[in-house]
C-alpha cells in the first residue's frame, strides 16, 4: 500500500492533468471557432485581458475570449496547485505545510491582483 505522501502527489498530480487538459480543450475550442468564423470577435488592435472583458466575450462566444479564457486557466494552474496542497497538507494534520503553504499561497494571489491592478 502506498504510503499518503504518494498518494497525496498521485492526487494532486492527477488534478494539475485535468486542469491543463481542461485549459488545452479550451484554447483549442477557441481555435476552432477562430477558424470557423475567420474574425476573433474584435475590432484590430483591441484584445481582451481584463478578466471581465475575457468572461463577457466568451459569454458572446467571441474566438479571442475563449482562447484568453483557455491561457488563463492555464496561468491559474500553479496557484491551483499550491491550494490544493494547502488542502492536501490539513488532511494529513501537517500544520507547518499548511502554515508554510498557505503563506505562499496568499503570496501568490496578492501577486496576482497587483498583476490585474497595472
Amino acid at each position: 500500500m502506498k504510503n499518503d505522501v504518494e498518494t497525496s502527489e498521485l492526487r494532486i498530480a492527477r488534478f494539475i492533468r485535468i486542469v491543463v487538459l481542461g485549459s488545452a480543450a479550451v484554447i483549442l475550442l477557441g481555435l476552432i471557432l477562430y477558424f470557423a468564423t475567420g474574425t476573433s470577435g474584435y475590432e484590430n488592435g483591441f484584445y481582451p485581458i481584463a478578466l471581465g472583458q475575457i468572461l463577457s466575450g466568451v459569454a458572446a462566444i467571441k474566438p479571442y475570449a475563449v482562447i484568453m479564457l483557455g491561457i488563463f486557466l492555464l496561468i491559474l494552474t500553479p496557484i491551483l496547485r499550491v491550494a490544493v496542497s494547502v488542502i492536501v497538507f490539513l488532511k494529513e494534520k501537517d500544520y507547518l505545510y499548511v502554515a508554510i503553504t498557505a503563506l505562499v499561497f496568499v503570496i501568490l494571489l496578492v501577486s496576482l491582483v497587483i498583476g490585474f491592478t497595472k
